[in-house]
């Protein structure tokens, strides 16, 4: 029922707090988002966080690890982002992950990730939030520039 119930504002982040997951605040969890099934504690999601659909998050592997996600992060659609065993992985406040991206090192606040695997695209200087405009948030992006080897 967590992954393709209703109520991706109410019933899911409910059930999923039933299952141990750690929520604080009002979260968004979109269609068929898979979230730690066997140690649903080691992940945490925090305030204004927004799971698009078929994003997979897992904590384990040969070893326990553990995701935090912070405020006001976007998370697009497949993304897959898993801890290493004794690792904390961070997704910092007002990040965004582009759709598709793979997950493996924490991610800096305030920056926009993409890729197999994830690198840093651009720095975030308005947060896309609830009611916040597309258009501003996209013209507020910083790229990153690479350096190259």
């Amino acid at each position: 029922m967590a992954r393709f119930g209703p109520g991706a504002a109410t019933l899911r982040p409910f059930l999923h707090k039933l299952r141990g997951v750690k929520i604080y605040g009002k979260i968004w969890i979109g269609d068929d988002v898979y979230l730690e099934n066997e140690y649903p504690e080691t992940i945490e999601l925090h305030d204004g966080v927004v799971i698009i659909l078929r994003t997979t998050i897992l904590a384990h592997f040969k070893g326990l690890g553990k995701v935090i996600v912070e405020k006001n992060v976007r998370i697009g659609p497949g993304c897959t982002i898993t801890a290493s065993p004794g690792e904390t992985l961070i997704i910092g406040e007002g990040s965004m992950l582009a759709a598709g991206s793979v997950v493996t090192k924490s991610v800096p606040s305030f920056t926009l990730v993409g890729g197999v695997p994830a690198k840093p695209i651009a720095k975030i200087t308005y947060p896309l939030g609830k009611g916040m405009d597309y258009k501003s948030w996209r013209k507020g992006l910083i790229p990153i520039e690479k350096t190259r080897s």
